[in-house]
C-alpha cells in the first residue's frame, strides 16, 4: 500500500502520496552518479521526488525504498527508465543561434568534403533538425554530410528519430525553411509537421552514455555537445572530454552551452569564439 503519511526527516516532505527521506535522495542522488554521471544537488529535491514518483507508480512500487531495492537486484530495461526520469530535455530549433551561423562557415569553407557531425545531446530532434538544415542550405543538394544524433534518454531519443513535431513547435522557423523541409500533416495528422525525408537520410540515431566508451570508430569534423557539462562535476566532465577529443579529428569543432567554460582543458581543446572550442 502507498502511504499518504508526513514523510521522515527529508525536506518538502508533508502532503505526498510516497514517504521520502533525505536518505532516498542520497541513494537516488548516488545512483544516478553511477549510472549516468549526473551530479544533482541538495536544491533538486522537488524534482527528483516528482520524477521518480512516476516510476514507483509505474511499477507498482509503495516505497522509494522498495523501489530502489527492487532497482538494484535487476539488470532489465527499468534502469533505462530510470535514467530518461532523471535527465533534463530542454531545447528549440536554432538555439543559441551563433553557433549555426559558425557552423555554416566552417561547411563553406570546404563544400565538397565529406562531412560527420556528432550531436551528442539529441533530445526530441530539435537541435539535430537544425544541424541538418544549416548543412543542406550550406552544402546545397550534392552535399555530403552524415549528422549521429545520440543521447541517454531513449524516449526522446525516439521523438528525433521520428521527426514529427506539432505545429506551434516549428513557428519559429522561416515560412521558408517549414516548407523546404518539412511535410504539413493533413486529416488526422493535421497541426502536425514532418522532416522530410531529404533531410531525414542523413541522420543516424543511437543511444550512447558518455559516461562509458564512445563506440565510434571514425572521427568526426565537429561535435554538438551543448548543455550536458552543466549536469556533470569537474572530474567526470574532464573524463567526457577527453572521450571526446578521442573520436574527433584535429581541427575538429566543439560547439557547448553558454554556461560551460573547459578552461582546465587547455591541452585538450583551445577556446575559437564563443563556446566553440577547437580539438587540439
Amino acid at each position: 500500500m502507498r502511504s499518504t503519511a508526513a514523510a521522515t526527516d527529508g525536506p518538502l516532505a508533508e502532503g505526498r502520496e510516497f514517504i521520502w527521506s533525505d536518505a532516498d535522495f542520497t541513494r537516488i542522488k548516488a545512483l544516478i552518479y553511477k549510472k549516468a554521471g549526473i551530479s544533482l544537488h541538495d536544491g533538486k529535491h522537488a524534482m527528483v521526488y516528482s520524477r521518480v514518483s512516476r516510476r514507483l507508480r509505474e511499477t507498482g512500487h509503495g516505497s522509494f525504498k522498495s523501489y530502489l531495492d527492487w532497482l538494484e537486484q535487476h539488470d532489465g530495461g527499468e534502469w533505462q527508465e530510470f535514467i530518461n526520469a532523471l535527465t533534463t530535455n530542454l531545447t528549440a530549433f536554432f538555439r543559441e543561434q551563433h553557433h549555426f551561423g559558425i557552423l555554416a562557415d566552417l561547411l563553406a569553407a570546404r563544400r565538397t568534403h565529406d562531412w560527420r557531425i556528432w550531436c551528442s545531446a539529441a533530445s526530441t530532434g530539435e537541435e539535430p533538425y537544425s544541424i541538418a538544415m544549416t548543412a543542406a542550405e550550406t552544402l546545397g543538394p550534392q552535399g555530403r554530410f552524415h549528422i549521429v544524433n545520440s543521447d541517454i534518454d531513449t524516449q526522446v531519443l525516439a521523438t528525433a528519430q521520428r521527426g514529427i513535431y506539432k505545429a506551434d513547435g516549428v513557428k519559429g522557423l522561416s515560412a521558408e525553411r517549414m516548407q523546404r523541409f518539412f511535410m504539413r500533416g493533413k486529416g488526422g495528422n493535421a497541426g502536425l509537421m514532418r522532416v522530410k525525408p531529404e533531410l531525414q537520410k542523413h541522420m543516424g540515431f543511437q543511444t550512447v552514455n558518455l559516461i562509458h566508451e564512445l563506440p565510434f570508430h571514425e572521427p568526426f569534423d565537429a561535435v554538438f555537445c551543448r548543455n550536458v557539462m552543466i549536469y556533470f562535476d569537474a572530474a567526470t566532465q574532464r573524463q567526457v572530454l577527453e572521450r571526446i577529443h578521442r573520436v574527433m579529428k584535429p581541427g575538429g569543432m566543439l560547439f557547448v552551452g553558454h554556461a560551460e567554460n573547459f578552461s582546465d582543458a587547455r591541452n585538450l581543446f583551445a577556446l575559437r569564439g564563443k563556446t566553440v572550442y577547437e580539438r587540439l
